[in-house]
């Protein structure tokens, strides 16, 4: 039987891991991609603001649930926060139930992909292929036609609504 302070002290080594993971597993950039548009930190910072910035240019991830755009309904296109690439369309989004905008396919010569294996099992991340954003990652446990869940964070994206 596992003892309560043995559950806190997992947990507590398990925050520590993720507080530090900046430390202990550096973020990656793009492994020898080169990007239309580039920025220095300073001016990504600025421009994208800290939440922005930590999920666009250091991989970082936005709580489940947190973003107006899991709940997006309307017709139109996300674009990269970034740099405002069109990514996605409305009409590869679905509810996924996993508190993320969810797609089952990017709009074509959108995004990139690489190996990402920083939390100790690997999976497919994605990033604007014009800025080199990070936008999320990609599972294979999505609807058809193309069985690929493009699991995004909402604070990569903007919504642009279609037009009448």
């Amino acid at each position: 039987m596992i003892s309560r302070r043995d559950l806190l002290m997992a947990g507590a080594a398990l925050a520590a891991v993720v507080a530090l993971r900046g430390l202990v597993w550096p973020v990656r950039a793009v492994a020898g991609e080169a990007f239309e548009i580039t920025r220095t930190d300073a001016e990504w910072r600025a421009l994208l603001g800290e939440d922005r910035y930590r999920v666009l240019r250091e991989e970082g991830t936005e709580p489940p649930f947190s973003s107006a755009l899991d709940n997006e309904k309307r017709n139109g296109v996300f674009h990269c926060a970034g740099c405002e690439l069109p990514v996605y369309s409305s009409d590869a989004k679905y509810d996924s139930g996993t508190g993320w905008p969810s797609f089952w396919q990017a709009l074509p010569d959108a995004i990139g992909t690489r190996e990402d294996d920083t939390l100790f099992v690997t999976r497919t991340e994605c990033h604007c292929r014009r800025c080199g954003g990070h936008l999320g990652h990609i599972f294979d446990d999505g609807p058809p036609p193309t069985g690929k869940r493009h699991c995004i964070n909402g604070l990569a994206l903007s919504f642009v609504p279609e037009t009448a």
